[in-house]
């Protein structure tokens, strides 16, 4: 997928009131933070980044340029208006070509696992790892082969497959994907029904004279 651009103004004033007044024009305040504690404020058409914004994750580099200048970016924050949906303001957090960095990146599990179609159940617990590599070798994210897990098989985070120059930060233990038998917990509760001991029978009514 080719590289969201993202076309910004910078901006001098600030405050609610200026926010207020970015946003009546059709556009969103934002801030970009650099790596050495520098910061730049600007604001982004409204439109063109809503449309955007579906194409970008937390592990997306985005191209935003400021008035002939350009700076590589994540997306580090979105405000939202809570009831109606609408994008406040938007944090960026610069990226420096040939400086490693650190970033989660999501894994999107692919194929039909054997073990489920053998009546197993798939459970994926983990949705995101944490990686560190140079920012042209950074992945959006992960596709996971899930296809050959049998029922009882897991995948771990140390059985992913990385790209070169990419090293994992997250835990190597962690379980990305498992297939467990569906019939467990109905046996396990069958047994403990079967265990329980049996309910004392209620007494008799005693006989009216």
């Amino acid at each position: 997928m080719s590289q969201v651009v993202l076309s910004a103004r910078s901006r001098t004033g600030k405050g609610s009131a200026e926010a207020r007044r970015i946003r009546r024009n059709g556009r969103i305040p934002a801030v970009l933070y650099g790596r050495s504690g520098s910061s730049l404020t600007i604001d982004l058409d409204g439109r063109d980044f809503s449309g955007q914004v579906r194409n970008i994750s937390e592990s997306t580099i985005v191209k935003v340029e400021v008035e002939g200048k350009t700076y590589q970016a994540f997306v580090k924050d979105t405000q939202r208006n809570i009831v109606e949906g609408s994008i406040l303001h938007v944090d960026f957090y610069e990226v420096e070509s040939g400086v490693a960095l650190r970033a989660r990146v999501s894994l999107h599990l692919t194929g039909n696992p054997v073990g489920v179609r053998e009546g197993g159940v798939l459970e994926s617990p983990l949705h995101e790892v944490e990686v560190e590599c140079l920012p042209q070798d950074l992945p959006e994210r992960l596709e996971v082969d899930i296809s050959e897990l049998r029922v009882n098989q897991s995948l771990h985070v140390r059985d992913l497959k990385l790209g070169e120059g990419v090293r994992l930060v997250s835990n190597e233990d962690q379980v990305v994907a498992l297939v467990k038998y569906a019939r467990e917990e109905t046996a396990a509760a069958a047994a403990e029904e079967a265990a329980a001991p049996a309910a004392a029978p209620a007494p008799a009514a005693k006989a009216q004279s």
